[in-house]
């Protein structure tokens, strides 16, 4: 597979475990040759995940709605790019843990051999269109984690943290795609979208909610207020892959296709 992809694996979880254990705590990195597959675990003594979060570890944007509790147990940045990136190669990953405090541990597998999927793995990004996307959203683990993944599709991806700051980078320099998160801290994502498409400069910007309110009614309301699409979170990360690269300037224009 694409090296760098797979050390870009280790480092994320390795990175994902010293966040979630205390100084002094302990991180283990082991890998085992099991018959047609190698296993690779990283295991930590912190603060563990509680089992309501723990299928839920690598669904994009999964701790946004409670931000980063430590009493609920640890939830890293990457962990949905790990996921995509194991995927990938044809592999998996597992997350254990027996509760919170006492600690986690994460399994990837990945087949020994993979005959004629190197290049395909490390030619993913390269035959993707590429977008420009400006991407705003106050939570910084959660916004970091999407922004991994979007470089990791070829996207020309940058981030700010609230409303104002949003429309500034927009003007700047016009992306093609804008990804808002609705519940901002001043200026919310309406006020931003509403902003947006006074601006003839902006007018062609692909306008995408990001919420946790699903309803109908909260669907209509970011439609009216200039949206173009609504997505739901813990957003899947098949779902926005499909629709930022038919977005992008370079994809085919898709033909009665549009993802509300």
């Amino acid at each position: 597979g694409d090296s760098t992809r797979l050390v870009q694996v280790v480092a994320n979880l390795i990175s994902n475990a010293a966040k979630y254990t205390e100084p002094g705590g302990r991180i283990d990195v082991i890998v085992e040759r099991q018959k047609d597959e190698v296993a690779l675990r990283v295991r930590d003594n912190g603060i563990g995940i509680g089992p309501d979060m723990l299928p839920r570890v690598f669904d994009l944007f999964a701790q946004a709605d409670r931000g980063l509790d430590r009493a609920q147990g640890g939830l890293g940045v990457g962990l949905t790019v790990v996921k995509r990136l194991v995927d990938l190669h044809g592999g998996r990953v597992e997350a254990h843990s027996d509760g919170i405090g006492k600690g986690a541990e994460f399994v990837v597998r990945l087949p020994t051999v993979l005959p004629g999927r190197e290049d395909a793995v490390s030619s993913e990004g390269a035959e993707r269109a590429c977008a420009r996307v400006l991407l705003v959203e106050d939570n910084g683990d959660a916004g970091e984690s999407l922004m991994m993944l979007l470089e990791l599709l070829g996207h020309r991806a940058r981030m700010v943290h609230h409303g104002s700051a949003a429309l500034e980078a927009a003007r700047a320099d016009p992306p093609d795609v804008m990804l808002v998160d609705i519940g901002l801290p001043g200026i919310d994502g309406y006020e931003v979208a509403r902003r947006v498409r006074q601006d003839p400069a902006l007018r062609h910007v692909v306008l995408v909610a990001l919420t946790g309110y699903g309803r109908d009614e909260d669907r209509q309301r970011a439609l009216g207020a200039g949206f173009d699409h609504h997505l739901v979170k813990p957003v899947n990360p098949e779902t926005l892959e499909s629709l930022v690269a038919r977005l992008s300037p370079t994809a085919t224009p898709p033909q009665g296709l549009r993802l509300h």
